[in-house]
């Protein structure tokens, strides 16, 4: 009995020193996983946050084997309003962001080429354009952050309360809502009363009168409401340039990125870039049949123009390529040759999707 006493005291040293030396170790692990603060104005029954958005929290969860964790704050939860998202990331206030870079008017000018009239009609494919555009041309614009995709959404068109829109006529007078200040440009060009607003502001401007329509992709249509404010819906024809789209960028705080562990920021690596961008995009026009049906179900009407008309449209608007390169002109670029590589970077991706 005596002999074995010094034994189980040597032992109990031995796992008390084994387990002291192991502490570091197992608290370094533990520090490696972190939690990201992702904020955004989308509402949490749209399409864009629940199968694009969390979409791609919930991958990059699974790919960290739950070493990043998301809190996650749809509809402005955080506080502020969609033009102050950008500089939430930027500031630390919130880890990610997923925003219009339209909602801060004028500040990311060159990005706006993809907002011009008839610019694409697949958003997957100008999803990818719209990433190597901004590598290419025009990264400084988001230099303040760290991008991880940059995006678009699905062919915009015509929701109206009480008058269907069947021709470029037809939107004469018409106060119509509109994204981005390219976007307000295109419905002044073909006779609308152009009123420049947030998403979520829609609803209550529709029922309150304050518009008499909007433009929107029909994948958002239902977290608007607007298939029940609006009676009437006009879109182009299958295969036919896009109205417009919109421009959306999901960026992080940068030295939040660079404070990651190795490993995981390559995770975030993986889930970033043109591919990301793409699979946003499909993501988010994967959300315009079931918008359409939504319509649909409750007996709307639904107009498609002609090609004609169709036509008459790019013939209103065309006008407003030749202001943006005008403008970028006297921003010291060269305007001419930024559309054109949209255009073709465009042209170049739809060949592959």
């Amino acid at each position: 009995m005596t002999e074995t006493r010094p034994i189980k005291r040597r032992t109990l040293i031995q796992a008390a020193t084994g387990a002291a030396l192991g502490a570091p170790a197992l608290i370094g692990f533990a520090q490696q996983a972190v939690t990201l603060k992702f904020h955004t104005f989308m509402p949490p029954v749209s399409n864009v946050w629940i199968n694009m958005l969390k979409g791609w929290m919930d991958k990059v969860e699974k790919d960290s084997a739950g070493r990043i964790k998301f809190e996650a704050y749809p509809a402005m939860q955080l506080g502020g309003n969609p033009g102050q998202l950008y500089d939430q990331a930027r500031d630390g206030v919130v880890d990610i962001i997923w925003n219009l870079p339209g909602n801060n008017s004028g500040r990311f000018p060159r990005s706006e080429v993809f907002e011009l009239p008839f610019m694409m009609n697949n958003a997957e494919a100008t999803s990818k354009a719209f990433w190597e555009y901004v590598q290419t041309y025009c990264a400084d614009e988001f230099k303040d952050t760290h991008p991880i995709a940059l995006q678009v959404h699905g062919p915009g068109m015509f929701h109206t309360v009480g008058k269907p829109i069947r021709s470029a006529a037809d939107l004469k007078g018409l106060k119509m809502r509109g994204p981005t200040r390219q976007v307000t440009k295109l419905l002044a060009s073909v006779g609308a009363a152009p009123v420049g607003m947030p998403l979520p502001q829609i609803p209550d401007a529709l029922s309150k009168g304050t518009v008499d329509g909007c433009v929107i992709p029909w994948e958002v249509v239902p977290s608007v409401k607007v298939h029940e404010l609006c009676k009437h819906h006009s879109e182009f024809p299958a295969g036919s340039p896009a109205l417009y789209t919109t421009t959306f960028v999901m960026t992080m705080n940068k030295a939040r990125y660079e404070g990651l562990a190795p490993d995981l920021k390559k995770i975030i690596d993986a889930n970033s870039g043109m591919a990301a961008s793409a699979w946003l995009g499909k993501i988010q026009q994967g959300g315009d049949a079931p918008g359409r049906k939504a319509a649909v179900e409750r007996s709307n009407t639904i107009y498609t123009f002609t090609k004609e008309q169709t036509d008459e449209f790019i013939r209103l608007s065309s006008k407003i390529d030749d202001e943006w390169v005008a403008d970028m002109d006297k921003r010291g670029f060269n305007g001419k040759q930024l559309l054109q590589a949209a255009r073709d970077l465009i042209a170049k991706h739809g060949k592959t999707t």
